[in-house]
């Protein structure tokens, strides 16, 4: 039993690990792409100063914590000193994607029993830092539309240059609403063939009534002639 769930194990971080494709493949085209997006969102805030996105979905499996873990990379790339928060506090895969601990972090740090800067554990990733979920709460959206979110933003912007935030799908939950308009810009993620028209419109309109900044859509998992497959950012 021991062999099989250390073997397990491993699968898993192998997986998790592929989703990381800007670092694993910097060179591929879906890595091109991701550099892409980051160029366009650059230039969104061309008349402001960009410190924090928030990454979203209309539902569940559309990709959302792919893109957001591979934008924060890209930034980190790019010499940014990046902070990617796992903010999904009902479904967090970011210590997964990153093999970290899941101990401690956002839940802790909001219910102030651990530090922000003693919270943040560094990646292997050259300037990417990242605050996983922490144990999973019974009242997500009221810890995050609290005081002391509002404080552990204004600590990051201290000491990074992007925060990237991974949140629950708009269509769920309250969440990401709660979290949109602490944001400065707010990318929501449909995926081809599994998001209906419907769904995208109706995750649009509650960003827009949260009075979320949308930069853009990022549409996952379109498949190309070639049967590679790309992410395609537009603008709103």
């Amino acid at each position: 039993m021991a062999l099989r769930n250390k073997n397990r194990k491993k699968s898993t971080l192998a997986t998790t690990s592929r989703h990381l494709i800007a670092d694993k493949l910097p060179k591929s085209p879906i890595s091109e792409q991701y550099r892409t997006i980051r160029t366009n969102i650059q230039f969104s805030f061309v008349d402001q100063q960009m410190r924090s996105i928030m990454v979203t979905s209309s539902g569940p499996a559309e990709g959302k914590s792919t893109t957001a873990s591979n934008l924060a990379v890209v930034f980190a790339q790019q010499g940014k000193q990046v902070l990617f928060i796992d903010a999904d506090l009902r479904k967090p895969t970011a210590h997964y994607t990153f093999q970290q601990e899941n101990f401690k972090g956002l839940t802790t740090v909001l219910t102030k029993q651990t530090q922000l800067l003693e919270t943040i554990t560094p990646t292997k990733i050259a300037n990417l830092d990242i605050l996983t979920s922490g144990p999973i709460p019974p009242n997500p959206a009221e810890l995050l539309s609290s005081r002391a979110m509002q404080e552990l933003i204004a600590d990051a912007y201290n000491q990074y240059d992007v925060v990237i935030f991974d949140t629950p799908p708009v269509l769920a939950v309250t969440d990401a609403q709660v979290l949109a308009n602490q944001c400065d810009g707010t990318i929501l993620v449909v995926s081809s063939g599994t998001t209906d028209k419907d769904s995208a419109v109706k995750a649009k309109e509650l960003l827009d009534a949260a009075k979320a900044k949308l930069l853009g859509v990022v549409l996952n998992g379109k498949k190309q002639k070639d049967s590679s497959y790309y992410y395609y950012y537009g603008a709103k």
